[in-house]
């Protein structure tokens, strides 16, 4: 059997018991580090569970053999932060080990679609999710403002996510991804962000947490603002219902 296990939106704490059970009787557990920032302390995950966590790179997960090769006759157990099935990395895993007849269990955790409901905004309101990516020398991909712009268009709130590269302990901070999406407008020559109203979101879930909001009129204020450590993410919500305005008004 093939584990795939949440681990939560922010560390360790965020475990469910089921999950925890399950560890104490795995045969092997690895843990990728890849596709989100982890705060949690993986010494202790194996204390709770007696055993011993690996971490896998990239390319460990890629090619899969580590996980499938003794999942016929073992339990395989892969913690992932958040929740498993945001990543589709994660789907192709599951396709993978069952063309090889291995059984795969997912257990879910917390995740930034969730989480978001925090900032007020409905999250039955929200169109399509996009990622701001690290610019690639002179060059900006344009999909999130494109998708930002259809979402305006639909009255609907837009999730973006904020490009990150944990292997270099590099990650997109809520302020370069509003200055980017100020690029992406001008080049555009749009003016959808003047009418937005965005929310800007750092470590959600944690102690720490931050949620700012602030009129898309007014960004250029909040460009020097420090949010902290990732992972971080920006919002730009379509009009509010009057529930939505009062959650949002805690924030400005």
């Amino acid at each position: 059997m093939l584990y795939l296990i949440g681990i939560g939106l922010y560390d360790e704490k965020d475990i469910s018991l089921r999950a925890i059970e399950i560890l104490k009787s795995a045969d092997e557990i690895y843990v990728e580090d890849y596709t989100n920032f982890y705060h949690g302390n993986l010494k202790n995950l194996s204390e709770i569970t007696s055993r011993n966590i690996t971490i896998l790179k990239r390319n460990d997960i890629e090619s899969g053999e580590i996980l499938y090769k003794d999942a016929l006759l073992k339990n395989i157990a892969l913690l992932v932060p958040g929740d498993p099935m945001i990543a589709t990395t994660h789907s192709s895993i599951i396709l993978d080990a069952e063309k090889r007849r291995i059984k795969v269990k997912v257990i879910h955790s917390s995740s930034i679609y969730s989480a978001i409901a925090e900032t007020g905004l409905m999250i039955y309101k929200f169109g399509r999710t996009t990622t701001i990516a690290f610019p690639y020398i002179d060059t900006i991909p344009s999909s999130p403002y494109k998708f930002f712009m259809e979402n305006s268009e639909r009255n609907l709130h837009t999730l973006m996510l904020l490009d990150i590269d944990v292997e270099d302990n590099k990650f997109l901070s809520i302020n370069q991804g509003l200055e980017i999406l100020l690029k992406l407008e001008k080049d555009a020559k749009g003016n959808i962000m003047q009418k937005a109203t965005f929310v800007c979101c750092a470590r959600l879930g944690s102690d720490d947490a931050i949620i700012k909001a602030i009129n898309g009129a007014d960004i250029e204020k909040i460009l020097n603002f420090d949010f902290g450590n990732p992972p971080h993410c920006i919002i730009a919500a379509a009009n509010l219902h009057f529930i939505e305005e009062e959650m949002i008004t805690r924030f400005y």
